[in-house]
């Protein structure tokens, strides 16, 4: 049941608060499950699995889409918090004073979680089998930085999705494993639906402590409150106090939370200034004082409660923090509408490379911070050329506006940034347009945004061999005429890229999609001296989840595969990736991923 979380702090006393405060901190017992790759030192104990009623569809908790780095495995129990009678007509649920009489079908099961049916662009509840703990190792495993933006797309679909809990884990659990990577992607918004989709008196220490980090992502204190003394009990004490000392003050207890933030302060646990940022949020509150001074000269980095408590307050962060800071906070600032404009059109053009924003709302956003009153003139600038390539008059100026955007970029991330901003106004341009040269990044941009059947459309301008020629080979719907090895040594011919990669690339996916026959393959491999049928633990953990029809964990495995940027990318991992997908039914996410790869190198 969706609860506004600011609500539930005002059901706080003093009185019980007090009594929250000073619950002790308990030792837990390390939790080292099996890992992706090298087997553990020391033995995991298994998590609970999940209540056994049959599953049923968890109703939407939260609108719209996808925190020191996010949580990766804190060692906690995972234990259940506050299990619940199913059968009964009425239930008391009791949290640190808050009890609440909720009837049976308001209570969501930990069975299936998740915002994401099929049929609102969610995969399937089985995509992830029936491996949980497998699939939670993964998740825990990988960075979150993805080479390939498609590839980013697809894996935040697979985690939003409304997928069922295995028997051999707590969905709790496997929820905090969800989430945490959604946060080391950028993508807070997904991270908190996760996070909703579970009663917060359900909640396990794992997900109470992927709880904090989510809501200092989204900069939203207040959203941490129901999970306070759980937090207490099971995490990290002094930081937890600092919570409940602001949720103290959101209830109007200025007495509790003052304490609270003393009994922080003495502890000398926690730095200063971190206790000054919480001050900060009580003064906003009435509860602390409002003349709280925030200096940044001795912080050296952005941790996600400087995140969270700066971003909630506008507080300011220096721009070289922001700099240095984690790249996964880049789409935490763009997604926080509360940041400030300038930092959000900053952060803009790596996380739309990521695939944190779409091209449409990249585009949004610049025309959004050039509507202010004094634009930045390179940003006037930049919307100007935007605009141009929408609405100039003829298809060769929409084209010209369009290579100044490309070439504009300082560094590749922006770049391609700059193609994702394209998308539609390259998608629009007519197929007789004069490029005046290979259209490889015109039909780039195309593919940034989906736009295949209209790339398509380009094929009879386009020369064998050529790079555009090549985009369109593993990125069309449907196969080009005349594939042989014959027309990708002709593409290879003209590759400048480092090692011929582009072309060993072009080669895996068409052989991976099925576009190029086993004995033309194969003589393109010896002649690229690239060997696409290389066996690993991980190539073989894709195939057998595609043979298994799981296709949410064939997206976890092939992200996994895509780690770091795509120069580190082994060509044969490409191969698998696109033959895996298409194997599960995600044709078109395959090709994308095939198309970017020969686009970006």
């Amino acid at each position: 049941m969706k609860k506004n979380t600011l609500s539930l702090t005002l059901g706080l006393s003093a009185t019980a608060l007090a009594a929250i405060l000073v619950l002790p901190a308990i030792a837990q017992e390390s939790l080292l499950p099996e890992g992706f790759g090298a087997p553990a030192d020391t033995p995991a104990p298994k998590s609970s699995p999940s209540p056994s009623p049959t599953p049923s569809p968890a109703p939407g908790s939260a609108p719209t889409n996808g925190a020191t780095p996010p949580p990766v495995a804190p060692t906690l129990d995972s234990t259940t918090v506050g299990a619940a009678d199913e059968e009964s007509e009425e239930e008391e649920v009791e949290s640190g004073g808050l009890k609440y009489d909720l009837p049976p079908g308001a209570r969501r099961l930990l069975a299936r979680i998740g915002p994401l049916t099929p049929e609102t662009g969610g995969l399937a509840p089985d995509a992830f089998g029936v491996r949980g703990q497998y699939a939670a190792a993964i998740m825990r495993k990988t960075s979150g930085q993805f080479a390939s933006r498609w590839g980013q797309i697809l894996l935040r679909r697979a985690l939003a999705s409304a997928i069922d809990t295995p028997a051999t884990i707590n969905g709790a659990d496997l929820a905090a494993e969800r989430a945490s990577l959604l946060l080391r992607m950028g993508e807070s918004i997904t991270a908190r639906r996760i996070v909703q989709s579970v009663d917060y008196d359900r909640a396990s220490p794992r997900l109470v402590a992927a709880a904090q980090q989510v809501y200092l992502a989204n900069a939203d204190p207040a959203g941490m409150c129901p999970y306070v003394p759980a937090g207490l009990a099971h995490g990290d004490e002094q930081a937890w106090r600092l919570s409940a000392a602001i949720c103290a003050g959101l209830s109007g207890e200025a007495g509790p939370a003052g304490w609270a933030v003393s009994r922080v302060r003495s502890s000398g646990r926690i730095s200063n200034f971190d206790i000054l940022l919480a001050e900060r949020v009580l003064g906003a509150t009435g509860a602390g004082r409002r003349s709280t001074t925030i200096e940044w000269d001795n912080i050296d980095r952005l941790t996600s409660w400087r995140f969270g408590m700066a971003t909630a307050t506008a507080i300011e962060v220096p721009e070289a923090l922001r700099t240095s800071a984690p790249y996964y906070m880049k789409g935490w600032t763009v997604l926080a509408p509360m940041t400030d404009m300038a930092n959000r059109v900053a952060a803009a053009p790596e996380a739309a490379a990521r695939g944190v924003l779409s091209s449409e709302a990249y585009v949004s956003l610049l025309s959004a911070a050039a509507s202010e009153e004094e634009p930045a003139e390179a940003l006037a600038a930049q919307t100007d050329q935007l605009r141009g390539a929408f609405s100039l008059a003829t298809g060769a100026e929409r084209y010209a506006a369009m290579e100044q955007l490309w070439g504009a970029g300082g560094s590749a991330p922006q770049s391609y940034a700059a193609m994702v901003a394209t998308a539609r106004a390259a998608a629009a341009l007519s197929p007789g347009t004069e490029t005046g040269g290979d259209p490889w990044r015109l039909l780039g941009s195309m593919l940034a945004g989906g736009y295949d059947a209209n790339a398509l459309a380009w094929v009879p301008t386009v020369s064998v061999g050529s790079r555009a020629w090549g985009v369109l080979a593993v990125g069309s719907p449907r196969a080009l005429s005349g594939m042989s090895a014959g027309a990708v040594e002709r593409f290879s011919d003209d590759d400048d890229s480092a090692d011929t990669l582009r072309s060993k690339f072009l080669l895996a996916g068409l052989a991976g999609l099925g576009r190029l026959d086993a004995d033309a393959a194969a003589s393109a491999a010896g002649d690229l001296e690239v060997d696409l049928g290389r066996q690993t633990r991980w190539s073989r953990a894709i195939m057998t989840a595609a043979e298994r029809r799981e296709p949410g964990m064939v997206a976890l495995l092939a992200a996994a595969g895509m780690q770091g940027e795509w120069s580190k990318v082994p060509p044969y991992h490409l191969y698998y990736i696109v033959r895996a997908l298409r194997e599960v039914g995600l044709d078109a996410e395959a090709r994308m991923i095939a198309a970017e790869a020969v686009v970006r190198v």
